[in-house]
Parts: structure tokens; sequence; C-alpha cells
């Protein structure tokens, strides 16, 4: 697995480059991370460190994470997230109460990006799947409906049928985004293109799986 932070989806604007071109980015604001824990091979089975990221009321805390985090020399952490360290020689030598910054990236590396999207509540086939309608008028009494379902003979609707639903509130990575510009200062990441999720939501940022040297 490659780098990684963790951050909060601030919003979008724009900025231009050197030779005048508008980019649009999303505003990804990443506070220094806290190693929490710090996992191997021996009493894990697996390589990865534990970051945490944001702030959370004392109270709203249950005992089992304030233990865990007492140990740590850390409270009020509110997001617990994991980052492989197998093959990535900047978390290799990580202990628990280093922290990790934003200038881990640097302009033009590719990232990958992963966040909740926005939930859009039930919807139908044509918003949720992108169905066309059926005619509107000579009779026509089939408008926004699914349409038929299957065949007669297996009596069953087959899995993975697209019918109505919940749209959206999923897990969703956006691939290869170009990092425009970091700003060490203020511990914002400037991405290019759009993020899943809303304003203030949490965000992983990983070095893209796609364009590894």
């Amino acid at each position: 697995m490659p780098k990684g932070i963790l951050g909060r989806k601030i919003g979008m604007t724009q900025v231009f480059t050197e030779n005048g071109q508008l980019v649009p980015v999303t505003v990804i604001e990443a506070t220094p991370n806290v190693v929490v824990q710090v996992k191997n091979q021996e009493t894990d089975g697996y390589e990865a460190i534990q970051v945490g990221f944001g702030e959370k009321r004392e109270r709203l805390l249950t005992k089992g994470e304030r233990g865990h985090l007492a140990k740590a020399g850390v409270k009020n952490i509110r997001y617990l997230r994991e980052f492989r360290t197998e093959d990535v020689e900047d978390f290799q030598d990580m202990k628990v109460g280093d922290t990790i910054s934003v200038d881990i990236f640097a302009a033009g590396e590719k990232v990958d990006v992963t966040g909740t999207s926005k939930g859009k509540g039930f919807a139908g086939v044509i918003k949720r799947w992108g169905f066309r309608r059926g005619p509107m008028k000579h009779g026509s009494k089939y408008h926004r409906g699914v349409g038929s379902l299957g065949s007669v003979d297996p009596a069953r609707v087959f899995k993975g049928r697209k019918l109505p639903g919940r749209m959206g509130n999923v897990r969703r990575t956006i691939q290869a985004l170009e990092v425009v510009r970091v700003d060490a200062e203020r511990n914002l990441l400037l991405v290019k293109g759009g993020v899943p999720g809303v304003r203030g939501s949490l965000v992983k940022v990983q070095a893209s799986v796609k364009n590894r040297k």
C-alpha cells in the first residue's frame, strides 16, 4: 500500500497555472496525523500504522477508545484509520507519537482519494441508474417505472438487478488525481477535480496505485 494521510474536504475552488490555464481543484485540509499504533508481523500478522485525525469531545469516547488512546499518549481523536507499511519506506520507521503532514506529497504527484459519497435518499431507476423513461402519450401508463424484471421462466428476480433504492452514501475512491498545490503552512492539499463526500467529510488521500514507479 502507498503512503497516505487523512484529511477533511473543505470544498472546491479554482486556480490558475503558470501558463494561464484554469484548473478546478478540491481543497483538502489535512492537519498533522498522529501515529496511535504500530502493527507488526509478529503480533498482528501484518505491518501497518494506525493514525488518528480530528478531535472529539471526551465524553463521547467509549471506555475502550479512551484506553486505546491513553496507551498512545493522545486523547480526543475522532477518526482512526490504518495504512499498510510493507512497501512504504516513508512509514516503515514510524513510531507511536510521530506525525504525518501534507508535505509527504508534492505538486505533480498522482493520488487516490477515498471518501463517502453524498447520500441522496430513496431514488427511482431513472435517477439512480440512468434508465430511459417510457412514452409520455398515446395512452401509455408506463413513464418512470422499472419495466420488465426478466424472463418468466426463472420465476424470480436475479441478483444484481438494477432497482429503485437508496442512492449514494457509499464508499468511493477516485483514482489518479493530480496534486496541484501543497500548502504545508496551512495544512492544505489542492487536488485537481472533484472527490467524494460533502463539505467537512473525512477523506483518505494515498499515493496512486496506478502511477507507482
